[in-house]
């Protein structure tokens, strides 16, 4: 794989970091708390103005023409920032420009108009088996069942939705605003709102032909989740080498204690390993290369190797991290839901498990 980013690519890591270094700050964060605001429309308008939204979307519906490695970029840094914005949405969008590429709703999400959340997860089950059913119908299809932890889904306009049909899965696009779509919100540990959405004969348009749009999709949504966990716990590892350089106890700062130093040591190490296993996913993802094993790999840093890191920040900030007027506990949340998210640990262990018996990974 290659490590180095094009000039393009740096240039969407560099404007992400500045706008939302900008805008989604600590005391942004607490204003939106405070007002019980799900989503930071002013955040996501900036990355909307400035063309990130729609980076990786084709030039000919106003997108910017790049591939997924620059949308997650832009990931990265909303992770750094924990910003309040839909990040799954950008990802999505492009699932609709690949298999529907002349969508006439693929401007607004380019734009970020228009919103798109990826309904992929059921309680108990795998993305890849979903339990919503679809029909053919005179006049497209219909969908039947459950979706829940649906991403922002208050603040989305339609729902990419996999089904299973009589002849394998399937992926559907859904308008929200529906009759046959209720939607109940679901407020995580994290603070992001998320939502839980009964389809009742909802009428859906189908992207593509066969399994390859739900699979397409759910492998760059994991790999997103990855993308984002990397600005997670970066950040977090920043915030802790910052105050153990600077809390002082018997006369000296924490960090020249040999136990605390081993400790973020070990916290670098293992953001080093999220970071370069994303990178790889990301990458392989963008170049058209069969990457399930890569994207299950780097599922499985992010989930395993993030929690740990996000332990021993809020253990080295002592009282410090848990205090919700100081920033740490925001990364702690973060890292959790994005563990949880999409398969934690075991079942990215399992995946690659399964890969290494048949002989694909």
């Amino acid at each position: 794989m290659d490590f180095s980013l094009s000039e393009q690519e740096q240039a969407v890591a560099d404007l992400s970091n500045q706008i939302l270094g900008d805008l989604s700050t600590p005391e942004r964060h607490k204003q939106l708390e405070a007002d019980g605001a799900a989503h930071d429309e002013q955040a996501w308008q900036a990355l909307s103005e400035a063309g990130l939204v729609g980076v990786s979307l084709p030039e000919d519906c106003g997108g910017g023409g790049l591939g997924f490695l620059a949308t997650c970029l832009m990931l990265e840094e909303i992770g750094r920032t924990t910003a309040r914005v839909p990040f799954l949405a950008p990802v999505a969008a492009m699932a609709v420009a690949e298999f529907s590429p002349n969508h006439p709703c693929l401007e607004g999400m380019a734009s970020g108009s228009v919103l798109v959340s990826p309904a992929l997860v059921e309680s108990g089950r795998d993305p890849a088996d979903p339990s919503v059913a679809a029909t053919a119908t005179v006049d497209g299809w219909t969908l039947n069942g459950t979706k829940e932890m649906v991403p922002f889904v208050g603040q989305a306009d339609c729902l990419l939705v996999p089904a299973s049909t009589s002849s394998g899965v399937g992926l559907f696009l859904v308008d929200k605003a529906a009759s046959q779509v209720e939607v109940a919100l679901q407020e995580t540990t994290s603070g992001l709102v998320e939502g839980k959405v009964a389809l009742t004969e909802a009428p859906a348009e189908r992207l593509g032909t066969g399994a390859e749009p739900a699979e397409w999709l759910v492998q760059r949504c994991t790999a997103a989740l990855s993308a984002v966990a990397v600005g997670v716990v970066s950040e977090a590892l920043r915030l802790t080498a910052a105050y153990a350089s600077e809390r002082e106890q018997f006369g000296r700062p924490i960090a020249t204690f040999q136990a605390v130093g081993q400790r973020v040591g070990d916290a670098y190490i293992d953001t080093e390993a999220i970071r370069l296993t994303a990178l790889q996913a990301c990458w392989r993802l963008d170049q058209g290369l069969e990457a399930s094993t890569e994207v299950a790999v780097a599922k499985y840093w992010a989930a395993d190797g993030g929690q740990r890191v996000a332990n021993a920040a809020q253990h080295l900030h002592g009282g410090m991290g848990v205090d919700r007027d100081y920033p740490l506990w925001r990364y702690y949340v973060w890292a959790k839901h994005l563990e949880l998210s999409l398969g934690g640990s075991t079942a990215q262990l399992l995946r690659i498990g399964d890969a290494l018996a048949a002989g694909t990974a």
